[in-house]
């Protein structure tokens, strides 16, 4: 017991601690954070010196005030990403199951949409036979598939992405897919099937 209580305060240190900083950077005294979130600076001031921590009903307007995720102040600490290189080829891609939304990042990030936290998309290599055809004219790409394309399933998005830069062209269902696009050199071509996930081919 003597050891989950001294875990428990090592935690709170830490929750505190982190409140304490972030609080600080938005400018804030404990009592102007305290009067947004209508409760005492005393509780504030409790919480900055790990002598507890903040009701699960106080958190989603504390982390709307921190500007930090509930997750972050749980865990007291907040995680930065290694630089990627700015290789746009090594973004990562998320989309919502519930909207379509399509959200493209150049590094880790947590997302939502929703209401639902996005996972990264793994991207598959295609197969010969999953790979889109892609028919060169006038220095241009001209990328299509016989895919159904119907409501329940079809391709949501096509990128192309190069060392610096991503171009997305977003699809919708009952049309069919094709789109032009400049010629690249060295390039990745990546789609979303929304039943059977993300693929890239080479270019």
């Amino acid at each position: 017991m003597e050891i989950e209580q001294e875990e428990k305060m090592m935690d709170n240190r830490k929750v505190g601690e982190l409140i304490y900083h972030l609080r600080k950077e938005k400018g804030l005294t404990q009592k102007q954070l305290a009067d947004q979130m209508n409760i005492s600076d005393r509780t504030i001031s409790k919480w900055e010196r790990g002598y507890g921590c903040p009701d699960v009903t106080l958190l989603p307007s504390l982390s709307t005030l921190l500007g930090v995720n509930i997750e972050n102040i749980l865990d007291g600490e907040l995680s930065s990403n290694e630089f990627v290189g700015g290789n746009m080829k090594k973004s990562n891609y998320f989309v919502c199951p519930s909207c379509n939304n399509i959200v493209l990042a150049t590094g880790d990030v947590t997302l939502s949409c929703c209401g639902r936290r996005l996972e990264r998309l793994e991207a598959k290599k295609a197969t010969d036979e999953e790979k889109l055809s892609i028919t060169e004219i006038d220095q241009e790409w001209f990328i299509s598939n016989d895919h159904p394309m119907t409501k329940d399933h079809y391709i949501s998005f096509i990128a192309v992405a190069t060392g610096d830069q991503v171009q997305i062209i977003k699809q919708y269902p009952e049309w069919g897919l094709q789109t032009r696009i400049p010629k690249r050199k060295h390039g990745k071509l990546l789609w979303f099937d929304t039943q059977f996930g993300l693929y890239y081919q080479l270019l």
